[in-house]
């Protein structure tokens, strides 16, 4: 049935501009303007350049946009007028689910799951910036959660879509550096306060924000200055620290080129803040200054042994290496990965960009055919490739980073964090007052079907996290 005859057949052909999600018409029919209608939860700051990429891939319309801070909000809902506008996302998918067929969450990460589970329990495709969520189990969750709706699924690390992925792939395949044992990401991140004790002072909420929905899943609080919209990044109540804001950028073209799935054991060491002259504080609330983890994977379809990756913050970076020249930039300066193999190194900047061998003159020398098909538009059509995808359906597109892919890796990163925090799981049992140095580094031990740390049992509630009242995670 063309536009002009369904708008006849269905007697609306004088009610003017409509839209009508694809869902309504029912398996097999194609919507009028063949456009996905998406409702954004969280359309400030990165959810407004989120919104305005799908809007911008041509297929998509915005239907509706749901923010707890008006103020946030504003400019995305002046650039969409006709959307409708809600604070509240439980009330936005229970009144409009029959309005719209995709939802994007961009919001901090302790709301992520909540958001994401609830739009895909009504059948609609899903977008979720990184890390896909706060919590290891709700990261499982949400990637078996994806299989059984059978909704199109994607994380937005946007690098995941990009040309030097893909071109590490490639290298990799054609056996140019060998078989990969070790592997190095790191990041200058954070740039925003961690290892710091929480604020005493309580502060007014300011005007247009509903504290309350913002606190979401995480425990009730007074509202502080300067947590929000960028600092709670740093508090484990609400994000995870430098590895959840950047390692889904740094350490993805590992879990792609090798085929990394899930975590053996893990260890880290963390940075430390010093009071005064004479202690170091122990601040379990917020995510240390820096750190260094390593991971341990098993043997991959892609090597010949099990592969550690090293993770370094704060500013804290890896040994050059020495067929890298003196003046040439490591990764991208603050940020990057390096691929060390049997027979030979590679290294990538953020999202995977700017791929070389090393040495670099090594980039321009070898050829290596194409194997892998290009996203249209590199690490900015990461956007459009979902909308394109959730209007073809369920398994008939490629994806960069479905759940299939993000969850595993965001698990690695949580993880990671896991030993970050087993430092205050140490130092609190050492010493009630929280004043003694950090906590000895060791290694955890992962049991992936039961889910659980198997020599630290303490750690084990931050696989889990309880959820304040009135929020839940049921798949």
């Amino acid at each position: 049935m063309n536009r002009k005859d369904f708008l006849k057949n269905t007697g609306i052909a004088t009610a003017g501009f409509f839209i009508i999600p694809r869902h309504v018409l029912g398996r097999g029919f194609v919507a009028p303007s063949d456009r996905l209608i998406v409702a954004g939860i969280g359309v400030g700051g990165k959810g407004e350049s989120d919104i305005a990429a799908f809007f911008k891939s041509g297929k998509a319309d915005i239907g509706f946009l749901c923010d707890v801070d008006d103020r946030r909000a504003a400019k995305t809902v002046a650039a969409f007028p006709k959307a409708k506008y809600y604070k509240d996302w439980r009330e936005m998918l229970d009144k409009e689910s029959k309005n719209f067929d995709a939802v994007s969450v961009s919001t901090p990460d302790h709301n992520h799951a909540v958001q994401a589970l609830a739009a895909m329990q009504l059948g609609k495709h899903v977008y979720v910036q990184k890390p896909l969520t706060h919590d290891v189990y709700e990261a499982r969750v949400l990637t078996d959660a994806a299989k059984r709706y059978k909704v199109v699924t994607q994380m937005g690390n946007q690098g995941a879509s990009g040309d030097g992925v893909r071109q590490l792939m490639e290298w990799y395949d054609d056996g140019v550096i060998g078989d990969v044992h070790t592997v190095y990401s790191w990041t200058n991140r954070p740039v925003w306060p961690q290892g710091i004790p929480w604020p005493t002072t309580k502060a007014t909420v300011p005007q247009g924000l509903d504290w309350d929905l913002w606190l979401g899943t995480a425990p009730q609080k007074d509202y502080v200055e300067k947590l929000v919209p960028f600092n709670w990044r740093g508090w484990w109540d609400y994000g995870t620290g430098a590895l959840g804001d950047m390692g889904c950028h740094l350490v993805e073209p590992a879990f792609r080129v090798l085929n990394l799935q899930y975590i053996n054991d893990v260890q880290a060491s963390v940075g430390t803040v010093y009071i005064d002259e004479f202690k170091r504080g122990n601040f379990p609330e917020s995510c240390p200054p820096s750190s260094h983890v390593t991971m341990n994977f098993p043997k991959t379809s892609k090597t010949k042994g099990p592969v550690t990756l090293h993770w370094m913050d704060g500013g804290i970076q890896p040994e050059r290496p020495d067929e890298l020249g003196a003046n040439e930039l490591f990764g991208d300066g603050g940020n990057g990965c390096l691929f060390i193999g049997s027979k030979g190194k590679m290294m990538c900047g953020t999202y995977g960009a700017d791929p070389k061998l090393l040495p670099t003159s090594r980039t321009a020398e070898v050829k290596s055919k194409q194997k892998y098909t290009r996203v249209a538009g590199g690490a900015n059509g990461h956007y459009a490739q979902w909308v394109e995808a959730a209007i073809a359906g369920y398994g008939k597109k490629e994806l960069s980073s479905p759940f299939e892919i993000a969850g595993p890796l965001t698990e690695a990163l949580l993880m990671a964090n896991l030993a970050i925090r087993a430092h205050d799981v140490q130092i609190a049992r050492a010493d009630g007052k929280g004043f003694t140095y950090p906590g000895r580094n060791v290694k955890l031990l992962w049991d992936n079907n039961a889910m659980r740390v198997t020599n630290l049992d303490d750690v084990n509630k931050f696989v889990k996290r309880e959820y304040r009242q009135g929020y839940s995670l049921k798949a």
